[in-house]
């Protein structure tokens, strides 16, 4: 019996963004280093500045959309992540993380759903960014770094 020698079908989604995801993970290093560059800010603080900045970045898609729906829930998002981010400043970093991971699983919604257009490369790149520095945050917390 002879094996097929041609390589399984590669997974659609890593094909089809194959770069968006490859700069999500610079990205994401990049943004996970932001604390360095702000020093004089508690890293809590730069942390939740950067996820508020990510959430808030989907209202511009939701204008370019034009429906009022659409910018209306992408409001009511982005404030959501706002408030996880400003409690994380003064609680636990632990929101952050879950304010990271919950932004890359709207991301992953939003590939998923299309809810809103034109955002093509958009999403699988920022879920990529969220998740790394997510990740990243949860071996700080356990390494015990101090977020204030």
């Amino acid at each position: 019996m002879s094996q097929d020698p041609t390589p399984p079908p590669a997974n659609p989604f890593i094909a089809s963004n194959r770069a968006p995801l490859l700069w999500g993970i610079a990205v994401g290093i990049a943004q996970a280093a932001t604390p360095l560059a702000f020093w004089w800010l508690d890293s809590a603080t730069v942390y939740a500045l950067g996820l508020s900045v990510i959430a808030a970045i989907y209202l511009g898609f939701a204008v370019a959309d034009g429906r009022v729906n659409v910018l209306a829930i992408e409001t009511g998002v982005a404030f959501g992540f706002v408030v996880i981010s400003a409690a994380a400043i003064t609680a636990t970093a632990w929101l952050l993380v879950v304010g990271f991971v919950g932004h890359g699983l709207k991301d992953l919604w939003q590939h998923r759903t299309h809810f809103v257009s034109n955002t093509r490369w958009w999403p699988p790149f920022c879920m990529v960014v969220d998740w790394i520095v997510a990740a990243i945050i949860v071996v700080e917390i356990i390494a015990g770094m101090h977020f204030r």
